[in-house]
């Protein structure tokens, strides 16, 4: 599956997607509370790679950071644009961004790598990696599971993936575990999880 056929498919329910979680207050208040501890320390600009509507990066930007939301569907940039106007918004991909090397304070890919085949995952963190500023932060959301796996997601084909394996992934790619965050299935949602790590010096 390609990042393109992934933004293809969140651009064909992309009204339906805005509807639903659109706006900070669907976000879990532990989901804000945990980004927000990790990425408004940063002084420099933080990506928000696969940012949505843009309620994520909003959610930043009204804590101070220099957030800047980055996502391949028209649809939720044109939206994004719309509800938070002082904010900065572009279309753009995470395989390759456009930015120097070592540039970003941080990067926020909040169940935005849900989508990636695992053999793939290592090329995107690298290129994370690439773009990060020494001392760093990434702060990734992902859907929790006993091991890597596919799943029939509404939209198309996600991964779950267990919480020390993709930990071992960021330390390969450069990234070391500084917190980590769980929450079990509450019968309504998958088991979530999410990781803040630090980019090693170059």
């Amino acid at each position: 599956m390609t990042v393109e056929h992934v933004g293809q498919a969140y651009a064909a329910v992309a009204d339906l997607y805005i509807e639903l979680f659109g706006s900070s207050q669907q976000v879990h208040v532990d989901d804000l509370a945990f980004i927000g501890r990790h990425l408004s320390i940063r002084s420099g600009p933080v990506l928000d790679l696969g940012c949505g509507p843009g309620h994520i990066t909003g959610h930043l930007r009204s804590l101070g950071v220099d957030a800047r939301g980055i996502d391949m569907v028209p649809e939720f940039i044109a939206h994004a644009k719309a509800a938070h106007p002082n904010g900065m918004y572009q279309l753009g991909s995470m395989e390759k961004l456009d930015v120097a090397n070592h540039s970003v304070a941080g990067i926020l890919a909040w169940y935005s790598l849900i989508h990636l085949p695992p053999q793939d995952l290592g090329s995107m963190l690298d290129e994370f990696r690439r773009a990060m500023a020494p001392g760093g932060t990434l702060v990734v959301g992902f859907f929790d599971g006993d091991e890597v796996g596919a799943f029939d997601h509404k939209v198309v084909t996600a991964y779950r993936w267990p919480v020390d394996e993709l930990s071992e992934r960021l330390t390969r790619a450069g990234f070391t575990a500084v917190e980590q965050l769980r929450r079990p299935s509450d019968g309504t949602h998958r088991p979530h999880a999410a990781i803040a790590a630090i980019a090693a010096d170059v």
